[in-house]
């Protein structure tokens, strides 16, 4: 059973989607709040795999809500949730360890597939909508590029692997691409998320970012 918590400030957002996902076999909702502040707080004493996170919030952001539960949770999946689909406050929240980010006009099927996506471990990346945030947010210069402690480690592979995931190839395409299978994609994924000390996909496209392994365009 994936346990999750809804976070937004308008009510009939929470209603809806706490609605929708508990009507679902393998998912519960296990608690909701109206800010960041409540949020932070209701995460600590339920302990959900998954929360869904507005961006903007009265009292506290969603940002500095994911930032403050993420530094502290293992294993706590952050799926953000916005109205724009280039938001430069999904951006930061991806830096810091956010699985993804949902339109909240998404359908019901695109809200159940991320909540599943995100407590698998997977992160949940609109590969156009992702790459075109990044590039404009590099273009502007509005981050300084950092190597990420052992970039230099990786194998030829595994840098290869990296680059086509900050690209926002899956799996599958990539193993069509290196002619390789899929299973052993997967296993240079985990192994580059290790090695960087990455919690998922999507900090691996920031960190090729960043780094200037992948560069805009």
């Amino acid at each position: 059973m994936i346990r999750v918590v809804v976070v937004d400030d308008q009510e009939m957002v929470r209603d809806g989607f706490s609605a929708l996902l508990n009507a679902q076999d393998d998912i519960e909702v296990v608690g909701a709040a109206g800010n960041g502040r409540a949020a932070v707080e209701l995460v600590r004493k339920v302990l959900p795999d998954v929360v869904l996170m507005d961006v903007r919030m009265p009292e506290m952001d969603g940002l500095t809500a994911a930032k403050l539960l993420l530094e502290r949770a293992d294993g706590l999946r952050v799926l953000m949730l916005t109205t724009f689909d280039l938001d430069e406050y999904v951006y930061e929240a991806l830096r810091v360890g956010a699985s993804g980010f949902l339109l909240k006009h998404a359908s019901a099927g695109e809200l159940l597939n991320a909540v599943r996506v995100v407590a698998q471990g997977d992160a949940l990346l609109a590969p156009s909508i992702t790459k075109r945030l990044i590039e404009d947010v590099v273009r502007m210069r509005r981050i300084e590029k950092v190597k990420p402690v052992g970039l230099s480690g990786l194998t030829e592979r595994e840098t290869q692997v990296l680059v086509l995931v900050a690209k926002g190839m899956s799996n599958a395409e990539i193993a069509d691409h290196l002619v390789l299978a899929e299973q052993t994609v997967k296993t240079h994924v985990s192994r580059v998320l290790m090695k960087l000390g990455l919690r998922d996909r999507a900090q691996a496209v920031i960190a090729a970012y960043e780094s200037g392994l992948v560069v805009p365009g």
